[in-house]
């Protein structure tokens, strides 16, 4: 008789699979704790693992008296993990709901409410927009643990400091992005410079002191789930961003929105291709205020057309023109230091030619002709071409070349944090030509940045000394406290004391009414020392009469000096449309800025002893 389904061989083969199946599960658990274990432990690791990177706050730009030029705002999305809540914390709730101005009641409902129903329609907020929940997790019957709900989304940086302190597990902020933002706008945007979108700063303060200013980032390691969402339960190790240093500048916001001001009046009278008002301490060589035109709106820098690009560039330092009778002062000085002239000392400037080494050299022609010997203090008042080259073949080429140097010519300020620098152009004079000795002392054959003319006008000012320009006051931490503080740095002295008093002397003749090319550029009861430039512009390799470069570079009070202030203007338009010279275009914007001046910072009028021993000394015409 069959005894049936249950046959021994069938028990024993369905056993054998049985234990063959159970087998193969072993070997692969085997495999994969014990023999894989290493490798896909880190797999899993770098699934779940996170460093998340906390970005630093970059430091402040203020100025000299802390204001903000530049600074960093961030929007804190705060939020809370309900999952995670400790009963212990429940008595912190109402300062936290304090600190967001939220109502006790709707932050607790929040915190309580750890499931949303699969039905529940979105939450809604106190101010009708609804709470962003994120459920994550489902429930058996349906439903979603929450795991994130945002609290809000516009912390300011002082109350998230605040909460953090609190210590409310489960409420946390995801990495903060910060944004730059330049409150002034564009407020000495070519010194300030910018940071572009990707974080990268361009050029200017933002630039130079970015070592300072970028902070460090923090960093923390935690776990995500599987929408990738951190875990805040999970963090192990936290390291805070430390923020960046502030950088405080020497320039004033009120007297570089007074110039720039003075600045919009020159472009609209007299339409130049582009101008520079520059002002600093006569004393430390520290700028107070640096504008250009064109100029552009830190804040909307993305929206310059290319044609327009021109405009980031910082041109007192980017760009080179020919000084023209500024560069006076340069052989004026030479030949009094050396000895080889006193201010007494006369010159037939109504020559044409004169003999030097031999040699007839042809003198530079004149806006005006003088009927008389002009001495050494009416050549720099009255602005004489043909006697600044006969004071230039006083002191023959390599002194000239030495002084021109020693004044600043031809090498860069050293003012880095601005802009890259041009050094100018000013040839070594073994390769000066025949008629250089006689051109150069009038400013010609020479390329000059506006700020390299400015500071060699502060040689005189100073009392000697040529001092480098500088932009930084100082670097503060996160507290307040100065971390380092730059001092005033002389680059060398350059002439003696009473050669640059002797020099002041005769400048202060230039705004005298009937003595000097500047009259205009006086102001009643106050000594103000300067000169006048106007120089023809080279166009397609020759010289225009219808173009000019026009410059006033003075200093005052005379007699003690405070500031220094140049006023640059290339290709303006004179009165009616005429010839844009320096006394006409230049001057007359060095003094409405210095009454203003002298009314923001108190100065006060220096005292008349300086004129009085000029016109004694001269005594009238010898």
């Amino acid at each position: 008789m069959a005894r049936g389904f249950a046959s021994n061989y069938r028990i024993v083969l369905v056993a054998a699979a049985v234990v063959a199946a159970f087998a193969g599960i072993a070997l692969r658990l085997v495999h994969l704790h014990v023999i894989d274990r290493e490798r896909l432990t880190s797999f899993v690791e770098k699934v779940r693992r996170q460093i998340v990177v906390e970005p630093a706050r970059r430091g402040d730009i203020l100025d000299a008296r802390g204001k903000f030029l530049a600074t960093s705002r961030s929007q804190i999305s705060l939020g809370v993990d309900p999952q995670v809540l400790r009963p212990e914390d429940e008595s912190k709730w109402p300062e936290l709901a304090r600190l967001l101005g939220l109502r006790p009641s709707d932050l607790e409902t929040i915190f309580r409410t750890k499931v949303r129903p699969a039905s529940a329609a979105p939450t809604i907020g106190e101010s009708g927009g609804p709470i962003d929940l994120d459920p994550v997790e489902a429930e058996p019957d349906g439903g979603r643990r929450i795991r994130w709900v945002k609290l809000s989304d516009a912390v300011e940086e002082e109350t998230y400091e605040r909460i953090v302190k609190l210590g409310v597990r489960g409420v946390y902020a995801p990495p903060r992005v910060f944004t730059r933002a330049y409150p002034s706008n564009d407020l000495a945007a070519h010194v300030v410079g910018f940071v572009n979108d990707e974080g990268v700063p361009v050029q200017g303060i933002e630039r130079w002191a970015d070592f300072y200013l970028r902070g460090q980032d923090g960093w923390r390691e935690s776990e995500k789930d599987g929408k990738r969402q951190e875990l805040a339960q999970f963090r192990v190790r936290e390291v805070p961003a430390t923020r960046g240093y502030d950088v405080v500048l020497s320039i004033d916001s009120v007297i570089q929105h007074k110039v720039e001001e003075e600045l919009a009046r020159v472009v609209a009278a007299s339409k130049p291709e582009k101008a520079t008002i520059i002002v600093s301490d006569a004393r430390t060589g520290f700028l107070l205020a640096l504008a250009n035109w064109p100029t552009f709106n830190l804040n909307e820098y993305r929206s310059i057309p290319a044609t327009e690009i021109r405009r980031l560039r910082n041109i007192a330092v980017a760009d080179v023109l020919e000084p023209g009778s500024t560069f006076k002062i340069v052989p004026a000085a030479g030949a009094l230091q050396e000895g080889l002239v006193s201010p007494r000392d006369s010159f037939d400037c109504s020559l044409e030619r004169v003999e030097y080494k031999g040699r007839m050299r042809d003198l530079p022609r004149e806006d005006h002709r003088f009927s008389h010997p002009l001495t050494l203090s009416e050549i720099i008042s009255h602005s004489s071409n043909k006697g600044a080259a006969q004071l230039g073949m006083l002191l023959q080429e390599k002194r000239l070349h030495d002084y021109s140097r020693a004044f600043g010519f031809g090498e860069p300020t050293g003012l880095a944090p601005i802009y890259p620098e041009a050094g100018g152009l000013f040839a070594h004079y073994s390769k000066w030509s025949g008629s250089d000795i006689t051109r150069i002392p009038m400013g010609h054959t020479v390329a000059a940045t506006p700020l390299q003319i400015h500071y060699a006008m502060g040689v005189i000012a100073s009392g000697g000394e040529l001092l480098r320009p500088q932009v930084v006051r100082e670097i503060r931490d996160a507290q307040g406290e100065t971390v380092y503080r730059f001092a005033p740095v002389t680059r060398r002295r350059v002439i003696s004391d009473t050669t640059a008093k002797t020099m002041t002397t005769m400048l202060a003749r230039v705004t005298v009414q009937g003595e000097g090319t500047a009259p205009v550029a006086a102001i009643p009861g106050y000594e103000i020392a300067g000169k006048t430039g106007t120089t023809q512009k080279l166009i397609n390799g020759r010289y225009s009469s219808q173009h000019h470069i026009a410059s006033f570079v003075g200093f005052f009070p005379a007699s003690r000096p405070e500031l220094v202030i140049s006023v640059i203007v290339d290709d303006g338009h004179g009165p009616n449309g005429g010839t844009g010279y320096g006394a006409a275009v230049a001057a007359p914007s060095f003094k409405r800025i210095a009454e203003q001046l002298i009314q923001y910072l108190d100065i006060k009028p220096g005292g008349a002893a300086l004129a009085r021993p000029l016109f004694a000394l001269e005594g009238g015409r010898p």
